[in-house]
């Protein structure tokens, strides 16, 4: 999941246009996690770390993306209490936010392919990323786990979050890539996918500091092209933003089922409501819904990711999606 990079773009609303998921202007910093709190938290990254390796031995060529994007899905909700956000499926010159359509038959091919799955326990949130390489482009995906181990090094609490996005952009730079630098890390709380503080993917020299208390997922993105994504025209997942009354019918139904995602995002083909897709059509029309279209390199060019939460604690950080990279 992402957030803009912090001294680009002004946040004053989810995703726009380069936001991911809803996103608090403060985060609520407690002296270090109650235990009952980081557990569930670990098992959420447990949770996550499971599927991940799961479901990328599922992606091959000729497979589909909704194949895969199920298959996630289904075991999250087998092993954990919920989904944080749709699986995302991001080809190529795709960022974030891409998942499958209902019925979509779009398979994979010699691309490369970022997994992003997000999974909650109640509501206590994990979100990482990996990607997998079928375009024969082994060092960009390399300099984004390396670029992640360097900003798990670095965190702390006390420590900016401008140094570690320094350590991430270093790290990037040295292999000739160019980091995303209107995306960045995010914090998460309970039943809220991205919360501050951003963490940007380079340095900035004026920042708040990490503290106690804090779950933080960092995602470094990597490209060969310019380092910025945009906006296309494509949207899957969407966003109860005002609970509010309407009077179509299929929308009231459709308002219904979104409510019983407890205000985290979800895809439309999650929908099981008759004519499911008008009625997102007014929901967001309304205001009461909003879609957020996949982000994509403005050039055009490949995009790596790489991701982990932590925990920060008084003596240290934790990383609750340990395992995902070995």
């Amino acid at each position: 999941m992402i957030s803009p990079e912090p001294s680009r773009v002004v946040r004053l609303a989810p995703w726009r246009p380069t936001t991911y998921f809803h996103a608090t202007v403060e985060s609520r910093v407690m002296s270090d996690f109650d235990e009952a709190v980081a557990e569930s938290y670990r098992e959420a990254g447990e949770v996550l770390t499971t599927v991940m390796a799961e479901t990328r031995e599922l992606i091959e060529p000729g497979v589909t993306h909704l194949e895969v994007a199920e298959y996630a899905e289904q075991r999250v909700l087998e092993l954990g209490d919920g989904l944080a956000f749709p699986v995302n499926i991001s080809v190529d010159a795709e960022a974030s936010h891409a998942t499958p359509a209902r019925d979509e038959e779009t398979v994979f091919d010699d691309e490369m392919i970022c997994l992003d799955i997000g999974v909650h326990v109640d509501g206590y949130i994990a979100d990482a990323a990996t990607t997998v390489d079928l375009s024969d482009t082994p060092e960009l995906v390399e300099a984004a786990e390396e670029a992640l181990a360097a900003a798990i090094e670095a965190a702390g609490p006390g420590v900016p979050v401008g140094e570690i996005g320094a350590e991430i952009e270093s790290v990037i730079e040295a292999y000739g890539y160019t980091p995303v630098y209107n995306l960045s890390g995010h914090g998460v709380q309970r039943y809220d996918a991205h919360t501050s503080p951003n963490v940007p993917n380079r340095g900035v020299d004026r920042s708040v500091e990490l503290q106690p208390g804090q779950a933080v997922a960092i995602e470094p993105f990597v490209t060969d092209g310019r380092g910025k994504v945009g906006e296309g025209t494509s949207e899957e997942i969407f966003e109860l933003v005002e609970d509010r009354s309407v009077r179509n019918r299929s929308a009231r139904q459709a308002l219904e089922e979104i409510r019983g995602f407890d205000g985290l995002p979800f895809a439309a083909r999650a929908l099981d409501s008759s004519r499911a897709e008008m009625a997102l059509r007014r929901l967001t029309q309304q205001g009461i819904v909003k879609g957020y279209p996949v982000l994509t390199e403005e050039q055009g060019r490949l995009v790596s990711q790489a991701e982990h939460t932590i925990l920060v604690r008084e003596d240290g950080i934790e990383v609750t999606t340990d395992g995902l990279f070995g």
